[in-house]
């Protein structure tokens, strides 16, 4: 699939990215190559490809879970400006 400048100019629109007009014919050319390896690949048959979650196929190593803090939560809500039933409170930043 070969982009032409005008299909650049509307993705970079699109994505709200700035290009300069010397560079057009290079991004085209980049993307129409990004666009023909994803056709070739999705020709290809993957019947009998088994999906994999990481490609080095390992077990991730995993840390026991325990807690290691002491629960700080009253000391804190005693020094906070402003605290209810546990919740801080904020004031409204959004309308």
């Amino acid at each position: 699939m070969s982009l032409t400048a005008d299909d650049v100019n509307k993705i970079a629109h699109l994505a709200r990215l700035g290009i300069d007009s010397q560079d057009i014919k290079s991004y085209a050319k980049d993307l129409s190559g990004m666009l023909d390896l994803m056709t070739q690949m999705s020709e290809l048959n993957t019947d009998n490809v088994e999906p994999m979650a990481h490609p080095m196929d390992q077990a991730q190593r995993l840390r026991t879970d325990v807690v290691t803090e002491q629960n700080n939560r009253e000391k804190f809500q005693a020094i906070a400006p402003q605290v209810d039933t546990g919740l801080y409170l904020v004031p409204k930043v959004i309308e």
